[in-house]
């Protein structure tokens, strides 16, 4: 489904995060947001999942508009915030159970536990996991919200080198099974060019976007790995040049 985004404004006291602050997602596209701490990126999913409300704008998926929480919209932080005391099952079975519709979330997430790397752990529990894991069962539970927009705040952010690149491969080859549209934020220049078909990079408060790359007609070039790392020095001037602005 496509997500349009027009003239949307929040403030926190007096200072302006969002103002005016427009952009589309088409249906299926990967889109990455990066800039720099503190520019509005994370405030724009909380809306977005409507933890958060605009002071003035609209949100819409297919022309419908929406205000506050809607099941268009699945969110996932950077935390997993699996309960502790619930197994791997329980946990990814969450939605289903607060739906009470347990029995056929268990089923459907049974269904997907070996394309999600947790066979064998049905039983487990949280401390029991290693943190590739426990991020791999966040994100089932999150794919099982069955909304048709992924809402992605660093998922892999609080991870090691080594397991965040075994994650990103494993979203790259997920993505294509989940026929989702998908919203990434993300600080890692490599981690967007990597898994993104679009980047948007913002400004500082009020956020605006101040570059936008479509690595689709790049990745045709037959220099890509010199116009990767061209991109990464551009993104990391802009974002430096942003950062001695603030």
């Amino acid at each position: 489904m496509k997500l349009q985004i027009e003239h949307l404004s929040i403030a926190f006291s007096d200072q302006q995060v969002l103002k005016e602050f427009s952009m589309s997602i088409d249906e299926g596209e990967f889109v990455a947001i990066i800039g720099t701490s503190g520019c509005g990126k994370s405030t724009l999913l909380n809306v977005l999942a409507g933890s958060l409300s605009a002071q003035s704008g609209s949100i819409r998926v297919d022309q419908q508009e929406i205000n506050g929480v809607s099941s268009h919209f699945a969110y996932m932080p950077q935390n997993d915030l699996l309960l502790p005391w619930a197994t791997i099952l329980d946990n990814v079975c969450l939605y289903g159970a607060l739906k009470h519709q347990k029995k056929a979330a268990k089923e459907q997430a049974l269904k997907a536990w070996k394309r999600f790397g947790l066979d064998g752990y049905e039983s487990a529990y949280p401390h029991e996991l290693s943190g590739g894991m426990r991020q791999r069962a966040a994100f089932l539970r999150t794919a099982l919200c069955d909304a048709d927009i992924l809402l992605l705040d660093e998922p892999f952010g609080a991870l090691d080198v080594i397991t965040r690149n075994e994650m990103q491969d494993w979203l790259l080859q997920l993505r294509n099974d989940l026929h989702k549209t998908i919203l990434l934020v993300t600080h890692d220049i490599e981690e967007a060019l990597y898994l993104a078909d679009r980047i948007l990079i913002l400004g500082n408060r009020p956020a605006s976007i101040i570059r936008q790359i479509d690595l689709r007609e790049v990745t045709k070039s037959r220099d890509w790995l010199f116009e990767q790392a061209k991109l990464k020095r551009d993104i990391h001037r802009l974002l430096q040049e942003t950062h001695n602005d603030a």
